[in-house]
């Protein structure tokens, strides 16, 4: 039986790409738990596009509280430039919308408070809707109102019971992450006021195609989202995009605005990026077929890469115990015999397993403990900043590596 469109139920039959059974992206393994291993669970990860609404979508639904329990290890905060970038949005939003201070601040997935730390030294009112325990309990600990739940109707309304009226909603590296989308919209139909905005950040399916970036595919993700279905989306839900501003942030997103319909003028983003989507096609079937021929070369490359260094008698590292790169390393079917060891600077993945490959995660002292001849960067959109926080290598003759869209050497 073909899996159904999570949003219009339609049969799926189209393939985009299957990377096969994984585990988790997020899932890391305790070093000091001999049957770790043993119990880690894999699910299929295998992305379809529905040819009548047109929402890439994966076919399993992994239960999103087996994913963002109180163990979930993401954390914003642990990185500078996600922080910064957090920083301009409150100052940009405030100021081109004119918010008083009377205006009210709800993000959806708030993380540990990585953004509305700022709306709060602005002295705004702000509220977190946060499904991770851990990080919200972080955010709570930093003075940010913090509910742990997931967002949707039934959540909005409650508030509204409660008095919440959002002026400002913001949705950052969310709206793929739930299984039910068209529940969780009508969640901001509810609570945003009549002349409220939200504002949602996305990768950019657009970019995901041209550059191969198939390691921002994992369970977690259960949409890869285009303006087209974004815009089908929010119309289902009385909402309208009026403005649309492409952002280099995770290889290439969108900032998509969104008010109740008819509430504030269409600026001519929408148009361009409408423009951009037409032009790649991607209401076309065949517009989908390339990808996974791509991801072919891509980890062909790194097979290759790995086995000149290991002639070489040269050490390789990763640096970045990310989700993309844990996509990455298992399509590879890479493991502790390509990689000596991972580092990151969230506490929470040190001294663990990377799910899947079993690369040990050790805090960044370990780059100049062991002195690797390559550092592999997982999370390739943050290239600039790890360069910068780790050119310490060059002391050693070491080099970085990336490998999405193409294997570069720098």
């Amino acid at each position: 039986m073909s899996p159904q469109c999570r949003f219009c139920h339609a049969p799926l039959d189209q393939s985009v790409i299957d990377l096969g059974h994984t585990p988790l992206a997020n899932s890391y393994l305790p070093m000091n738990d001999p049957n770790a291993i043993a119990k880690e669970r894999r699910f299929a990860l295998h992305v379809m596009v529905c040819t009548q609404c047109w929402l890439v979508q994966t076919t399993e639904t992994v239960p999103a509280d087996a994913i963002f329990d109180h163990g979930y290890a993401y954390l914003s905060s642990f990185s500078t430039g996600w922080v910064a970038h957090a920083k301009r949005f409150a100052d940009e939003m405030v100021a081109r919308f004119s918010l008083p201070k009377s205006a009210r601040i709800v993000e959806i997935a708030s993380n540990d408070g990585y953004l509305l730390q700022h709306f709060k030294k602005m002295g705004f009112g702000t509220l977190g809707i946060e499904p991770a325990g851990h990080a919200a309990e972080l955010a709570r600990a930093k003075g940010i109102e913090t509910r742990i739940a997931f967002f949707g109707e039934d959540q909005a309304r409650a508030l509204r019971t409660e008095g919440v009226l959002a002026d400002l909603m913001v949705a950052n590296n969310v709206l793929a992450h739930v299984p039910d989308i068209a529940d969780f919209i009508r969640g901001f139909s509810t609570l945003l006021a009549p002349h409220g905005v939200a504002s949602f950040e996305f990768p950019h399916l657009a970019e995901l195609l041209k550059h191969a970036q198939f390691d921002t595919i994992y369970h977690e993700h259960y949409a890869y989202l285009s303006l087209g279905f974004v815009e089908r989306l929010m119309t289902k839900a009385g909402l309208e995009v009026f403005d649309v501003i492409p952002l280099p942030t995770h290889g290439g997103s969108l900032r998509v605005l969104v008010g109740h319909r008819g509430a504030h003028a269409v600026q001519p983003g929408r148009a361009k990026t409408r423009a951009t989507e037409t032009e790649m096609q991607l209401e076309r079937p065949e517009s989908y077929a390339a990808l996974a021929q791509r991801t072919a070369q891509i980890v062909a490359d790194f097979h290759r890469f790995v086995k000149s260094a290991k002639q070489a008698k040269k050490t390789i590292a990763g640096y970045g115990a990310a989700a993309k790169g844990n996509t990455f390393l298992n399509t590879a079917q890479a493991g502790s015999h390509d990689l000596a060891f991972v580092v990151d600077r969230n506490p929470e993945k040190q001294n663990h397993l990377l799910p899947g490959s079993h690369i040990p995660v050790y805090a960044p002292a370990a780059i100049a403990q062991h002195k690797p001849d390559y550092l592999i960067i997982l999370p390739w959109n943050l290239a600039d900043e790890v360069m910068a926080q780790q050119a310490q290598i060059r002391d050693w003759g070491g080099q970085f590596v990336t490998f999405i869209p193409k294997l570069q050497i720098r």
